[in-house]
């Protein structure tokens, strides 16, 4: 059997990926270096595409032309290739979540340490974020084209775009983002799983954005109800944290110092 045919038969089958380590379990090939030649030569005509170190994907058809895949259509699998869990964040899970306004241009993936390096395949970018652990009762499961993938739930979306707002483009995106993405946010129901794992002050942040920028008045009312009974007081800390603090104006509420100018992009 040759290379070719054993991807054909795994994607007719059903197993849109495989690894180096599957090939040579199959012992077609006596010579490392044969191998690697054939992997390439799979690579460059588009049948297969290396999406991380020793990790490859079946290039389905309707994706030969653009000559990658989505990384919804594989991240699953790479992730139990990994053995690491996952989600799905920010403007990709916001995207998902039907509330990106635009297509990003990187795909964002949340995990554990240690760190893995960013892979990139022509047209696709896995930007890697890690957090010490993931907030499972956080996640909600999403079909794809091959199964299933992990992403946030529309109130860790938030708040992962608000914490994370210099890798987005800043504020204004963000709010941009929230005007949609507010409708599915339901404080009561997602709030729990994520109290302590969300930093007090990007609660803070959120708060004052959904109440001030983006007019969601309830969903702010019903947010400062759940981080004021958090332990500790709330301390005055900057809007934006790629713009120099600035104390003159201050939102006494959410004890947010307003150095950043928001104005959401029209829809």
């Amino acid at each position: 059997m040759t290379l070719q045919k054993w991807i054909k038969d795994r994607a007719i089958h059903g197993f849109p990926t495989f690894s180096i380590e599957d090939v040579r379990e199959t012992g077609m090939y006596s010579s490392e270096q044969i191998l690697q030649n054939e992997l390439y030569r799979l690579c460059s005509n588009k049948t297969i595409a290396s999406v991380y170190r020793g990790f490859y994907v079946i290039i389905p058809v309707q994706y030969v032309l653009r000559g990658s895949v989505p990384a919804t259509y594989y991240i699953d699998q790479l992730m139990a290739y990994l053995q690491k869990p996952y989600y799905v964040c920010m403007l990709s899970a916001a995207e998902l979540l039907g509330a990106a306004h635009q297509r990003p241009q990187q795909f964002s993936v949340m995990t554990t340490f240690p760190k893995r390096r960013v892979v990139s395949t022509r047209n696709v970018i896995i930007d890697w974020f890690y957090r010490e652990g993931l907030p499972e009762d956080a996640l909600i499961t999403k079909n794809t084209e091959t199964g299933t993938i992990r992403i946030s739930n529309p109130l860790l979306t938030a708040a992962d775009l608000v914490q994370y707002q210099q890798h987005i483009g800043g504020l204004s995106r963000v709010a941009t983002v929230l005007e949609e993405l507010s409708e599915q946010i339901d404080i009561k129901s997602q709030f729990a799983p994520l109290a302590t794992f969300v930093k007090k002050v990007v609660w803070q942040r959120l708060g004052y954005i959904l109440e001030h920028v983006v007019e969601e008045n309830e969903l702010a009312d019903e947010l400062y109800d759940q981080i004021r009974n958090l332990p500790g007081s709330l301390m005055y800390m900057p809007l934006s944290t790629s713009t120099e603090d600035n104390t003159s104006e201050r939102n006494s509420r959410w004890k947010v110092n307003i150095n950043v100018q928001i104005e959401k992009d029209d829809l």
